[in-house]
């Protein structure tokens, strides 16, 4: 009874100190954008990312959780010994959340995602045997990680194009932009509303047919363009600013914009990412109360709740490290610009987390900030700014893996 209570504590304790790792690194990718085109600083960031990101992962984060517990590891193989995926759980989420903190303390944006896959993929080759890998599944997560950054890319690089042709190559672009910037919002509120309504409110017990998702879905958005539009309306040209530089006024108009795209970003970040941290201790409490292996291990409405404070903690003490290096370095953001990469990030993110796949924030923010450089041609990256990211990435996973073989060890010989 005691080993039970042991296990459980022990899993709430790694699990928050892995979420606190995710708020620390992937959501301040998920908020660079927003503080380097400086439509909000730092501490509103932080307000938007605490409110979002928690709303995110405790409404919408189910669908993700049962990717990362169920589903990489053949269960079936430690039915007789269900205390080593005990110990292996426990040590995937040490291992990642270590190397989140060795990485957010030196700026390096990695990814959680893969932090924790390295890490489970590690303690189940050596702790059971390579057999109990799926590695399929590690496959699909694996090329899902090369797809999602190209896709965002791509979207963002045709985003920003509209953007470009619609409203800053014309004679007139705050006429434009206050015509334009509206439709923007609406197709961004509609896509999170629509993905909170379908995927978040089963968590919560309600129930509503797709068709009245979509209706829904769209007279939200509507409202929330319209209030936008009315906030548009108000900002004044500022012909001082405008002479010196030309596009001030429609910068501060999709100021307005980046604040939407934020809040989107963050709830999409939240609902897929909190798994990472979650998973495991979902796993690890379901062994610890039944003594088995089950298919699939109820999600107690404590432990969203732990994986949503521990991000939003992690982006509030440590995450400027990382914002400094997403939002300023690779290329030179505005608010044009960073809208056109939040919402590709945003849209790429929450397709993944409506159909389960386990995808990279990092890689998916990197990838659409990529697309915006772009668009305005290869000078406009930073390169080698680029190439520290990349080589940061392929470390992650070899990183977690020997961490978590190290730690599954220890675990195994001092735990009951």
């Amino acid at each position: 009874m005691e080993a039970q209570y042991v296990y459980i504590g022990l899993a709430a304790l790694f699990g928050l100190f892995m979420a606190w790792g995710i708020g620390a690194n992937d959501v301040a990718n998920a908020m660079a954008t927003s503080v380097g085109s400086k439509a909000l600083t730092i501490r509103q960031a932080i307000l938007v990312a605490a409110v979002f990101e928690f709303l995110g992962a405790v409404l919408a984060g189910g669908a993700v959780t049962s990717t990362i517990r169920k589903g990489i590891v053949d269960a079936d193989l430690l039915a007789g010994s269900p205390d080593l995926l005990v110990y292996g759980m426990l040590a995937a989420l040490l291992a990642a959340g270590t190397w989140l903190f060795v990485a957010s303390r030196n700026g390096w944006p990695v990814s959680t995602t893969h932090s924790i896959v390295g890490a489970i993929v590690g303690f189940a080759a050596v702790g059971i045997g390579v057999d109990a890998v799926k590695w399929g599944k590690v496959g699909t997560i694996v090329m899902s990680w090369v797809v999602s950054p190209v896709t965002a890319g791509f979207i963002a690089f045709l985003i920003y194009l509209s953007v470009q042709r619609l409203i800053l190559s014309q004679p007139d672009p705050l006429a434009r932009a206050k015509r334009f910037v509206p439709v923007y919002i609406f197709l961004a509120a509609f896509a999170m509303t629509l993905v909170t309504i379908l995927k978040g409110l089963k968590h919560v017990g309600l129930e509503i047919s797709v068709k009245d998702s979509y209706f829904l879905a769209i007279v939200i958005a509507l409202g929330i363009a319209l209030l936008g539009a009315f906030f548009i309306n108000r900002i004044e040209s500022d012909p001082k600013a405008d002479k010196k530089q030309h596009f001030y006024t429609v910068e501060r108009v999709f100021g307005v914009l980046m604040v939407v795209t934020a809040c989107s970003m963050a709830f999409a970040h939240g609902s897929n990412d909190v798994a990472n941290a979650i998973g495991p201790v979902a796993a690890v409490i379901g062994i610890a109360t039944t003594g088995t292996i089950t298919a699939k291990s109820s999600l107690s409405p404590w432990v969203l709740l732990l994986g949503g404070g521990g991000i939003v903690i992690g982006l509030a003490t440590y995450g400027r490290h990382v914002i400094a290096t997403v939002g300023k370095k690779i290329t030179q953001l505005t608010p044009s610009r960073g809208f056109a990469a939040e919402l590709a990030a945003a849209t790429t993110i929450v397709i993944a987390s409506g159909t389960g796949i386990p995808i990279s924030t990092t890689h998916t923010l990197v990838g659409a900030v990529l697309g915006v450089g772009m668009a305005r041609g290869i000078e406009a990256i930073d390169l080698r700014v680029v190439a520290k990211i990349l080589v940061s990435w392929v470390v992650t996973i070899p990183a977690g893996a020997f961490l978590a073989i190290l730690f599954f060890f220890v675990f195994r010989a001092v735990l009951p």
